[in-house]
């Protein structure tokens, strides 16, 4: 009985433009984030004199702020998917949920 009901889930178009959804959506959010990264290691591996540039009058130079950008744009991401998961993603979850009930 468990295996007929996984099947007819499994096949449903709306279960399936789903799982289409939310992986496209999680992979644009994991590409955003490594171009983010690697453009970071990038340039702390060739524009050292760039990252070393003093920012105002203080000691804070531009690599740490960019490093510091790194660590709050995962944090935006992160938030950004969270949302959307919890208001679109659960929203057709909820109905798959009624539909198979």
């Amino acid at each position: 009985m468990a295996s007929r009901d996984y099947d007819r889930v499994i096949q449903s178009p709306r279960f399936q433009e789903l799982v289409r959804q939310r992986t496209k959506f999680a992979w644009t959010l994991t590409i955003v984030m490594l171009v983010i990264y690697f453009g970071f290691i990038l340039l702390v591996a060739f524009a050292k004199p760039l990252l070393a540039i003093k920012v105002g009058d203080g000691v804070t130079s531009l690599g740490i702020l960019l490093g510091l950008g790194v660590i709050v744009a995962a944090f935006v991401l992160t938030g950004i998917y969270v949302y959307r998961a919890n208001s679109e993603f659960d929203e057709l979850t909820r109905n798959l949920t009624r539909e198979f009930m």
